[in-house]
């Protein structure tokens, strides 16, 4: 028999466990009670290794383990189970130790099952040749988020084998021909398979992604936050796509063939909002069981987020929102606790751990990374608009990191008044973390994207800076002009703005200060609002202008990865929305006009002859060549016409 324990973290995150009761001496012996399971249901440790066997491709190990069901508690298969698998490579580089999870009958995605005996772990292979693999299986109390040894589960531990990996045969958007986005230390991500680095623009809404009636067990708890069943995105659905249940899916599955055939390649969505806007979403069996969690909507999920990677999507993983991240609200500037019940209640019962790097926490962690991290191009963001104490941002930081095999970009969003104290200290050698993701007014972009650039360059460790929230909160980036008889502006008086300003301040004002790139909120007051939107053709002609931006720096052969913002040459010291310079110096140079006329480019310390062309932002193609210009002097551009955005392209002629 097994007593009750209170598992408690210290300050930097270690593992204690603190017996709230005595424990029986199978207890200390880490034998366990095998609840309402016969013997011989478990496996006999077949392993069977799945998926197309290729560079990059999702290489799946599924072992015939022991018997479980998703509810079982002595033992629970997600924390007292410890599931790993090393796999290597044969010139014993790269050599990953993947966490490995419970996926009931290998089949829950169709089946629904809730018990099972396959185990499964994913890898993301580098390297063409052989691979082999070295099954680690123990059980024990807490230990699959611990690092107590646990006692050797039979036949399983120890078990080895090995497959052989061909070259990817992929092509165009799927990142399967491209590899693993991977941070470099420098303010852009790169893929690993063909050294291509990667500028993102894509959707931030709706949060409520994955609150869709297609997947088990999704329930909405709010009578304004429906379930979606992305209805509008049916036609976009092809035959021979991913479905489960037979027809289950179509609808957002077409949605990510939409925004594919759009351009952009990025999406966004929040695993865990249990208390927040949407309240409609969590990974485990019921809304407050933290610690089961439930293996055919994750795997459904798993679907989704696998076919996006094909279709050149990349994954934002909000990994909660600032409702839930902990028992603290934001006043103004300033972060206060939230006071307990007048009954003793925890104040934010939705909270894991109630913010600290606890059990439900790290068991969360774990099994997303577990779940997901093979997938090639995703960051891993620590919540949005979050609230945690640096310390408690840091070890959750530092815990992903250490858990994720395949090391993705780690990323942290807060509150727009709240950054020149949340960022400064996870800057540098601060924290684990490699990114920021940023929320501002829609034209305060290019000012926050430089601040946070420079700002981490200097300490020693570049941050990939994204814009993924345009202020205002109310309305976002409005749908365009027309839909659903919408007149195409946000806002009142001087205050207002459109899909053009978007354009302009946000997603070339995040480009041109050295930043990453930028995903769309909607905000919830317009159509198609953050939390309950399903229709993306609601923001079509904002895609289009991604997808021009995009185009531009591909099909120019821009090296943006080795130019920063200049704004001083062009006069911006102040690094308002004049005008924006984005250069390499003495051989690019790209100066932003938002709305035409004239600038004048400082090229004195630039000898030697430059050709002057134009680009449109708004139409795409090719440049429109002007003239050639002396350097060692001041340059004068003049865009094509006034009023409209224009970028000059000027660059070195070579003999």
């Amino acid at each position: 028999m097994i007593m009750k324990s209170k598992v408690t973290f210290n300050k930097t995150g270690l593992y204690s466990i603190i017996a709230s009761v005595l424990v029986v001496l199978a207890f200390a012996t880490t034998s366990f009670a095998r609840v309402n399971v016969e013997s011989n249901l478990d496996g006999d440790g077949h392993v069977a290794i799945s998926g197309e066997l290729r560079q990059w491709h999702d290489v799946t190990l599924n072992l015939s383990g022991p018997f479980c069901s998703e509810t079982d508690t002595a033992p629970n298969p997600f924390t007292d189970y410890r599931f790993t698998v090393t796999f290597e490579h044969e010139s014993g580089t790269p050599k990953y130790t993947v966490p490995g999870y419970f996926a009931a009958d290998g089949n829950a995605a169709e089946s629904g099952a809730n018990s099972g005996n396959i185990w499964r772990a994913h890898l993301s292979s580098d390297r063409t040749g052989k691979w082999t693999y070295h099954i680690s299986f123990v059980r024990g109390p807490w230990v699959a988020i611990s690092d107590l040894p646990g006692k050797s589960v039979a036949p399983f531990n120890g078990l080895t084998g090995s497959f052989v990996i061909k070259p990817t045969d992929k092509t165009g958007r799927d990142f399967r021909g491209k590899g693993r986005l991977q941070y470099v230390g420098r303010h852009y991500l790169q893929f690993a398979g063909t050294g291509e680095y990667f500028l993102k623009a894509g959707s931030d809404a709706p949060e409520t992604l994955l609150g869709t009636a297609d997947f088990d067990n999704t329930i909405a708890m709010k009578e304004k936050v429906p379930l979606k069943t992305w209805s509008a995105h049916l036609k976009d659905w092809k035959q021979g796509d991913p479905v489960w249940h037979g027809n289950k899916g179509k609808g957002l599955i077409g949605a990510i063939n939409y925004l594919a055939s759009k351009g952009v390649n990025s999406i966004s969505f929040i695993p865990y909002n249990a208390g927040g806007d949407g309240d409609d979403v969590w990974p485990f069996v019921e809304r407050n069981d933290k610690l089961h969690y439930d293996c055919s909507k994750l795997d459904q999920w798993g679907i989704v987020f696998s076919y996006a990677q094909q279709k050149g999507l990349y994954l934002h993983f909000k990994l909660q929102e600032t409702e839930n991240d902990d028992e603290r609200k934001r006043k103004g500037a300033d972060i206060i606790d939230i006071p307990r019940k007048a009954d003793g209640r925890l104040p934010v019962p939705e909270a894991l751990d109630g913010g600290v790097l606890g059990p439900e926490r790290r068991l969360y962690l774990r099994e997303l990374i577990a779940r997901f991290g093979q997938n090639l191009a995703l960051n891993w963001n620590l919540g949005e608009e979050n609230t945690q104490t640096s310390e408690e941002q840091r070890a959750m930081a530092q815990y992903i990191s250490d858990t994720d095999p395949y090391i993705h970009n780690i990323v942290i969003h807060t509150y727009p008044n709240m950054q020149d104290r949340v960022y400064p200290p996870l800057i540098g050698n601060g924290s684990a973390l490699t990114g920021a993701s940023l929320q501002n007014m829609y034209n305060e972009t290019h000012a926050k994207t430089l601040q946070w650039v420079r700002a981490s360059e200097r300490a020693g460790k570049p941050w990939v800076v994204a814009n993924d929230e345009q202020g205002s909160a109310s309305f976002g980036v409005p749908p365009d002009p027309g839909y659903e008889g919408f007149s195409g502006t946000a806002g009142k008086g001087k205050d207002a703005y459109d899909l053009n300003d978007i354009r302009r301040y946000t997603l070339w004002g995040n480009l041109m200060a050295g930043g990453a790139g930028v995903e769309y909120y909607f905000g919830y007051k317009l159509p198609q609002n953050d939390i309950v939107a399903e229709d993306y053709r609601s923001r079509d002609k904002s895609w289009d202008y991604c997808r021009i931006a995009l185009d531009f720096f591909k099909e120019k052969k821009i090296p943006f990865w080795e130019m920063e913002n200049e704004d001083e040459l062009v006069g911006n010291y102040a690094h308002d929305n004049s005008l924006y310079c984005f250069a390499s110096k003495s051989e690019l140079y790209l100066v932003y006009l938002p709305h035409g006329g004239r600038a004048t480019l400082d090229m004195t310390l630039a000898a030697g002859e430059f050709s002057v062309s134009w680009f449109n932002p708004r139409e795409g193609g090719a440049l429109f060549p002007d003239k050639i210009v002396d350097g060692g002097q001041p340059v004068l551009l003049n865009a094509p016409s006034k009023n409209d955005d224009w970028l000059a392209v000027v660059k070195r002629q070579r003999p």
